[in-house]
């Protein structure tokens, strides 16, 4: 693709770096903004800047937060005896959707992938581990990626929360094996929550 400005070509590069979007698109963009106003790439350049240098993480939960602890942990409607474990922010995003969950959150950041270099130590496990033993929390719902990799999370956690007195429970499989919660529909993944089973009857039904 020929330009004819260089720094029309770093522009479409820029943009085209970004995942799902080619470079038509990202010249589509570059085009956008250079016939609007100047606020508006001077708006979204700031936007990132403050999204890249100013972006928290929740002591709690570990949760994207503008203050240090997010606006879920810290809101006193929520049921903070109850904890989902989730893969990363975008699950969060997803269940909260559906508008069917009042418990708290607890966010992995990845799953055991051992054939990508990705074990337990990696995986914010001993910070869930922490808050079990220093709250009175009653259940965990174990709310990760129906695949080979969200399954082996699974055991090793329930092997891990084995001694502790909660409830492990998981996610009724209304969302099909392979599949991920960022992509499952609200009422799909409504249902699922709140049909969530107890993890014994999850290992019988794998077994059967």
């Amino acid at each position: 693709m020929e330009f004819p400005s260089k720094l029309i070509e770093n522009g479409v590069s820029a943009f085209a770096s970004l995942p799902g979007i080619g470079k038509k698109t990202a010249l589509r963009l570059v085009i956008h903004l250079l016939q609007e106003d100047e606020e508006l790439s001077k708006n979204i350049s700031e936007s990132i800047f403050k999204l890249r240098t100013e972006i928290k993480y929740c002591q709690k939960c570990g949760n994207i937060s503008d203050d240090e602890i997010c606006s879920i942990c810290n809101n006193p409607s929520r049921k903070h005896d109850i904890i989902c474990v989730v893969e990363n922010f975008r699950d969060i995003l997803a269940i909260e959707n559906t508008g069917q969950y009042r418990g708290v959150y607890h966010i992995l950041g990845g799953l055991i992938s051992p054939l990508d270099g990705i074990g337990p130590e990696k995986l914010n496990i001993s910070s869930l581990i922490q808050r079990i033993q220093s709250q009175n929390i009653q259940e965990i719902i174990m709310a990760l990626n129906p695949t080979i990799e969200g399954d082996t999370t699974l055991f090793y956690l329930s092997k891990q929360l084995s001694q502790y007195p909660v409830t492990l429970t998981t996610l009724a499989r209304g969302v099909a094996f392979g599949g991920e919660l960022e992509y499952v529909d609200e009422v799909t993944l409504a249902r699922s929550i709140q049909s969530r089973r107890p993890f014994e009857n999850y290992i019988s039904g794998q077994n059967s």
